[in-house]
């Protein structure tokens, strides 16, 4: 078995391309190999600043010779069958085999040289690879991130011979641009390969660069009694900027730490690239920061130091002047702004939409035990920041900016930290407001994004979703959830969003829709399918934490949409389906649906009471009759106080008699009073179970 050794060097490679780059490169490589019938025994790829390489291990030389049978027609099919058979095999009516009368072609084909296979493959990697942007360059008509400089292709220490629009492969590659010796490297394997880079400082695998930085940036800060601010988004971007990361710490001006920390870290992150670092002797940032170079500065990085100092003054000192810019102007003037701003064409203005979110904030205050007057005049603030200096240099730090100045302005600290944080949660990993006031204008900032979406017909379809509207859901779900908010969406949130939003887009009312707006749906169409939507976000949510997706079904097939209710009942219902009594009665459901759906096909299902005492009524008959009874009483005062447990134990009791009567008794009896009286109790035991989940709804 050998190995195949694959570089493609070029210019820079942006950092953020350069995983998705060697995931593809292991996709194509894997996908036409095995096409081609090859098999290996590992397979991985790396990216860097200048190349992507990939190593095989365990090829064989060559694929093996391959013998397959394809099936043809029968031997006495017409003849025009017979014709097409041959012409697509190839082969002549004699070499045909014929069995049972149907006739079989055995197609041979010799293996090929590994070698070949692979230069066929590189070619087609590297014309087909889908960068997220490309470019040509030369006269060729290959695309590329960057120029191709070279191509390093060895199969079994040997060269594997082919050209790309003139780049010829061969065995050599390049160290580093700077530090490196400057001599083409010249490998014989993969082992050679790196251990040449390494000598010439190019460390070719992310992992190890990250490392590196990690390692050394924490040692130069803890020589000065400091402490790095970790940043992984950072530390993935900067182990792709440099082939030889060397971390060196500098020096900042003490006064900028005037400016709110925030600011402070993305200046340096998002311009400079640069690390923040905090003294662990005191609160907040200290008057430093790190910088990841490409090279190992002969003074110890002091001129480099010093000069990405200079220019983080710079940009701090923009940063300074957007600050005090900001605090003369303030949240009137800035909501002013807001009414020239669209936010949706068919949505009207950001203005327009903060008058929406103030009224939901202040109808949901209550329900989540929020000061409406603060949750109003949270909500009326919430947007403001928007038209600021700051956030219209750092479109991160909306929202932040508007806590801070907020605080300034005099504003209550929960009016305050809820303008601060009331788009959270933005993803998966983000917190939960658990502020009161925070919680009530982010519910009415999430819902009013929700509803105006659906209402104008701008649902997410497929993987495509313009407006993050999943990630809206999942923040009302994630926020009623972790709160224990008691709210039901339809009567209270979506109601009350829509109604505002009519208004805009008069979708209940007698007016005239403005043309602009085109078509809008009803109303009830559009909190059922937002319902819908949620319902199946919180089906992700649950599914994600361990819950099984038809739990959930089951229990929305209620109508309840009181997302803390619906969440106890699934937790309950997976506890239940978990003991014996829970999956045999779950058996003894289906059975009698499966009855009862065969009759409502011929007709009506009987209804009404029970009889009991009937002569020759088998006892396992009366016997469920009692217990159905005894249940739904039982059922009915669990459900009343929300004891979900209660209410399955009620269930648990009625296994043993379900079981019993589908022994005993043979419900389709000749007698149609016995058959009606049995098909009753049937309906009885399905609509007592049906209060506490849908269990047609169930597997198993």
């Amino acid at each position: 078995m050998s190995q195949l050794l694959l570089e493609i060097f070029s210019e820079e490679i942006p950092a953020r391309m350069q995983q998705g780059a060697a995931r593809d490169l292991e996709r194509m490589a894997t996908e036409r190999l095995k096409a081609a019938g090859l098999t290996w025994d590992a397979l991985t790829t790396y990216a860097g600043p200048r190349r992507l390489t990939l190593v095989i291990d365990g090829l064989p030389a060559a694929t093996p010779d391959r013998e397959e049978e394809v099936k043809g027609p029968k031997a006495s099919a017409p003849p025009q069958a017979l014709e097409g058979f041959l012409r697509k095999t190839g082969l002549n009516r004699e070499a045909l085999v014929e069995r049972d009368g149907v006739l079989f072609a055995v197609l041979s084909s010799k293996g090929r040289a590994t070698a070949d296979l692979v230069a066929e493959t590189v070619d087609q990697i590297v014309r087909a690879f889908p960068w997220p942007k490309s470019m040509r360059w030369g006269t060729g008509t290959l695309r590329w991130v960057r120029p191709i400089k070279r191509i390093l292709c060895l199969f079994d220490g040997k060269v594997v011979p082919f050209e790309i629009d003139g780049i010829a492969s061969d065995a050599i590659t390049e160290g580093h641009r700077f530090m490196g010796s400057g001599a083409p490297l010249r490998v014989s394997d993969f082992a050679d390969y790196r251990a040449q880079l390494e000598k010439n400082f190019v460390l070719i695998d992310v992992a190890d660069r990250k490392l590196r930085i990690l390692e050394q940036a924490r040692a130069a800060c803890a020589a000065r009694g400091l402490v790095l601010v970790d940043d992984d988004g950072l530390l993935d971007e900067v182990a792709g900027l440099a082939e030889w990361p060397t971390p060196i710490l500098g020096d900042m001006d003490p006064q900028f730490l005037a400016l709110p920390p925030e600011v402070v870290r993305l200046s340096m992150k998002v311009h400079q690239k640069y690390f923040a670092v905090r003294d662990p002797a005191r609160q907040g940032l200290a008057p430093n920061f790190l910088v990841v170079a490409n090279v190992e500065a002969t003074d110890g990085g002091k001129a480099l130091a010093a000069g990405n100092s200079r220019v983080l003054s710079a940009r701090l000192n923009d940063a300074r002047f957007f600050w005090d810019e900001d605090q003369k102007v303030g949240f009137d003037a800035w909501n002013a702004k807001l009414s020239g701003v669209t936010f949706h064409a068919k949505l009207g203005t950001l203005a327009e939409r903060v008058e929406r979110i103030a009224a939901l904030a202040r109808e949901i205050a209550p329900l989540v035990g929020a000061d409406a007057d603060q949750a109003e005049t949270a909500a009326r603030l919430s947007k403001a920041d928007l038209a600021s200096g700051m956030v219209g240099e750092f479109p991160e730090l909306q929202g932040i900016m508007g806590g801070y100045y907020a605080r300034l302005a005099g504003y209550p600290d929960a009016v305050a930290d809820a303008v601060r944080d009331h788009y959270k949660p933005q993803g998966p990993a983000d917190t939960v407001p658990t502020a009161p006031v925070t919680v009530a204008v982010a519910l009415a900032d999430k819902l009013d994004t929700l509803v105006g979406f659906f209402a104008i017909d701008e649902k997410p379809t497929g993987s495509k979703d313009p407006f993050a509207l999943r990630r809206a859901a999942l923040g009302v779900i994630r926020l009623v959830l972790e709160n224990g908010a008691r709210l039901r969406l339809e009567d209270v949130a979506l109601g009350h969003a829509l109604s505002r939003l009519d208004r805009h887009l008069a979708i209940t009312s007698d007016k005239e829709v403005p043309a602009e707006l085109g078509d809008v749906p009803e109303a009830e169409s559009v909190v059922g399918d937002l319902l819908a939507f949620l319902a199946d976000r919180l089906t992700v949510l649950l599914r994600d934490q361990g819950q099984r997706h038809d739990l959930v079904a089951a229990v929305f097939a209620l109508g309840d949409d009181d997302l803390v209710r619906i969440v106890r009942r699934v937790e309950a219902l997976d506890a239940f389906l978990a003991t014996d009594d829970g999956a045999n009665l779950l058996a003894g459901y289906k059975r009698a649906s499966n009855i009862l759906r065969a009759e409502e096909k011929k007709g009506p299902l009987p209804t009404g009471m029970v009889q009991t005492g009937l002569a020759n009524q088998p006892e396992a008959e009366t016997t469920l009759a009692f217990a159905v009874g005894a249940a739904r009483t039982a059922v009915e005062a669990a459900l009343e106080t929300e004891d979900f447990a209660a209410a399955m134990t009620a269930l648990a009791a009625l296994r043993a008699p379900v079981d019993r009567f589908f022994e005993d008794v043979m419900v389709n009896s000749d007698v149609p009073t016995e058959r009606e009286n049995r098909l009753k109790l049937l309906g009885q035991v399905r609509e007592v179970m049906g209060r506490v989940a849908d269990f047609g709804q169930i597997a198993g």
